[in-house]
C-alpha cells in the first residue's frame, strides 16, 4: 500500500472553497458549484424520487439483491485508490453503498419498515443526503472494488444510482449541467458548445496539417451518405487534441475505410453515464437519429472511455429507433488493420519510453485491452507498463465525470490522482498514452500537479507521428471481421 497522506494534506485537499454566504442560501454543504437545488425537504423528495426510480426501471431487482448481503467485510478496501491514499473508513467503497442500501432497506422493503417502528429509527434525513451528496462525487466510479467484492456487489453502479437520484432533487454539480444543456437544449448541440462551422473549418486546418506532415491529401468527410461509418469524438478533440484527430483520419485514409461525421450530431461524450439515466437516454437516442439520416451503418467511437462505453453497452438498451447500430472503438478498428497488414508504422520515430493508460471504461470488463498495447508494441522501441495495469487499473482519478469539476481539482491530484502519480514515476516514461479526452485531462493535471516529467499523449498521436501515409484513391473494405462483436 502506498504511504497515507498526513491528515493536512487530506484537510487541504477536501477544503471547500465556496463562498460561506453561498453555503448558507443553498442550504448545502458540498466543494462543487450545484444550480438551484431545493431547499429544505429533501429526504421526503429523495426518497420520492428514489421510489419513482424503482417503479420505472430495473434497480429493484439489484437492491433486493444487494440489501441480503453483508457490507461489512471491506475487501473493496485493497482496491480503492482513494482509501489507499487517506485511510479513512468513509473512502471504503462499501460504506459509501452503504448509503444507498441501508436507505432502501429502511423505506422499501417491509422488514426495515417494522424495525424502524420497533426500534424508532426516524429513517432517511436532510444531513444523510448531504453526505451523500459529498460521497458519491468523491468516488470515481471505476469499478475497481468490484473485482474485489467476494459478493459480487457492483459500487460503482451504486454510486451512479446515488447520483441520479440526487439529481432528481437538484443536487448536480454545475460543471456537468451547464454541458448537457447545451447538448441537448443548446444551439449547437454539443457539450463544448462549438458551432458546426467551426468544427467544419478545424478539420479544414488539419486537413492542411496532415498534407503538411505526411505529403498525403487527408480528408474529414462531412454528411456523406451511405458511408460505413459514422464518426463520433469527443467534441473537444476538435479543438484540443488536434494530433488525435489526425492520426486518426490518417488510420481511416490508408486502410480505406468508408466514413463521415455528421454535422447535427458530432458529440461523442455523454455525461449522462455519471449522473442520470435520463439524460443518458436522450443524447444516446440522437445517435440512431443520425445514423438514420446519413444511412450509415455503424457508429464508430473515437479517443474516449465513457462515449465507448455508453455507446457500446447502452445504446442497445435505451434506443428508440429499432435495432441499435453496430458500435466499433477506433482502437479496435486500428488494431484490426495492423493485424491485417494495412499500415506501416515506422519504428525508429518514436524513442523515448512509453507506457499505456488503461482508460477504466474499456477496460474493467476486458473489452479493450491487449488491442493498443499490440499497437504501440509494433513501433516502439521502448514499451513498458504499469503494475498493476487492464482489468486491474487504477483509475486517473478523474474518473465517473469528476474531472469536469475544476472545483474538485486539488482533492483529484493529490487524493484521487496520487496511486497514478506514483504508477506513473515508477515507470520512468516520458510518454504516457491515455486514449480517452477525460483521462487526458485529469492526467495532465496529475502530471503538473505532481511535478512529473512526462507528456500525456493519445494512441492516435503517436500512430500518426510513425505512420507512414501512400495516397489511397481506391478504398478497399476493412478488415472488420477481426473485430469483436462483443
Amino acid at each position: 500500500m502506498i504511504p497515507l497522506l498526513d491528515q493536512d494534506a487530506i484537510l487541504r485537499a477536501k477544503a471547500n472553497t465556496k463562498k460561506p454566504e453561498t453555503m448558507e442560501e443553498q442550504g448545502l454543504r458540498v466543494r462543487y458549484h450545484v444550480e438551484n437545488p431545493l431547499k429544505g425537504g429533501r429526504a421526503q423528495r429523495f426518497l420520492e424520487a428514489f421510489a419513482a426510480i424503482l417503479k420505472h426501471s430495473s434497480y429493484g431487482l439489484i437492491l433486493e439483491q444487494y440489501v441480503r448481503t453483508s457490507l461489512k467485510c471491506a475487501r473493496c478496501a485493497v482496491s480503492c485508490m482513494l482509501y489507499e491514499a487517506t485511510g479513512d473508513p468513509k473512502d471504503v467503497p462499501c460504506y459509501r453503498s452503504a448509503f444507498l442500501i441501508e436507505t432502501y432497506r429502511r423505506h422499501f422493503t417491509l422488514a426495515g419498515s417494522l424495525k424502524a417502528k420497533l426500534f424508532g429509527d426516524p429513517g432517511l434525513t436532510d444531513e444523510t443526503i448531504e453526505e451523500m451528496a459529498d460521497s458519491f462525487y468523491n468516488c470515481t466510479a471505476c469499478r475497481k472494488c468490484v473485482l474485489e467484492c467476494p459478493a459480487g456487489i457492483d459500487h460503482g453502479l451504486l454510486t451512479h444510482l446515488g447520483r441520479y437520484i440526487l439529481s432528481e432533487i437538484g443536487i448536480t454539480p454545475r460543471a456537468l449541467v451547464v454541458s448537457v444543456r447545451e447538448q441537448v437544449q443548446g444551439k449547437t448541440r454539443n457539450t463544448s458548445a462549438i458551432p458546426i462551422p467551426a468544427m467544419i473549418d478545424s478539420c479544414e486546418f488539419l486537413e492542411e496539417e496532415i498534407e503538411e506532415a505526411k505529403g498525403a491529401k487527408v480528408k474529414f468527410p462531412i454528411d456523406q451518405e451511405g458511408a460505413e461509418h459514422l464518426f463520433f469524438a469527443p467534441v473537444s478533440d476538435y479543438m484540443m487534441e488536434a494530433d488525435t484527430l489526425c492520426g486518426i483520419a490518417a488510420v481511416l485514409h490508408q486502410i480505406g475505410a468508408s466514413w463521415t461525421i455528421g454535422t447535427k450530431n458530432f458529440d461523442g461524450i455523454n455525461y449522462g453515464l455519471f449522473y442520470s439515466d435520463i439524460i443518458m437516454d436522450r443524447v444516446l437516442n440522437e445517435i440512431p437519429k443520425e445514423v438514420k439520416r446519413l444511412k450509415t451503418k455503424k457508429v464508430l467511437i473515437g479517443e474516449c472511455g465513457h462515449a465507448s462505453r455508453t455507446a457500446k453497452v447502452f445504446l442497445k438498451t435505451f434506443c428508440e429507433e429499432g435495432e441499435s447500430p453496430p458500435v466499433v472503438s477506433i482502437i479496435e478498428l486500428t488494431h484490426a488493420a495492423l493485424k491485417a497488414g494495412k499500415l506501416k508504422l515506422d519504428p525508429n520515430v518514436v524513442t523515448d519510453r512509453v507506457v499505456y493508460h488503461d482508460p477504466c471504461n474499456m477496460a474493467r470488463k476486458g473489452w479493450i485491452i491487449d488491442q493498443p498495447r499490440e499497437i504501440l508494441r509494433a513501433f516502439c522501441k521502448d514499451y513498458v507498463e504499469m503494475t498493476p495495469n487492464g482489468r486491474e487499473n487504477y483509475c486517473c482519478g478523474g474518473g465517473g465525470g469528476t474531472v469536469s469539476i475544476d472545483e474538485l481539482r486539488p482533492y483529484r491530484t493529490s487524493i484521487a490522482g496520487k496511486k497514478k502519480a506514483e504508477q506513473l514515476q515508477e515507470t520512468g516514461a516520458k510518454l504516457v498514452v491515455a486514449p480517452c479526452a477525460n483521462c487526458k485531462k485529469q492526467l495532465r493535471e496529475v502530471v503538473d500537479d505532481n511535478g512529473l516529467d512526462c507528456e500525456i499523449v493519445g494512441l492516435h498521436d503517436l500512430i500518426f507521428r510513425a505512420i507512414i501515409l501512400q495516397e489511397n484513391d481506391s478504398p478497399e473494405k476493412t478488415p472488420e471481421s477481426t473485430i469483436p462483436n462483443e
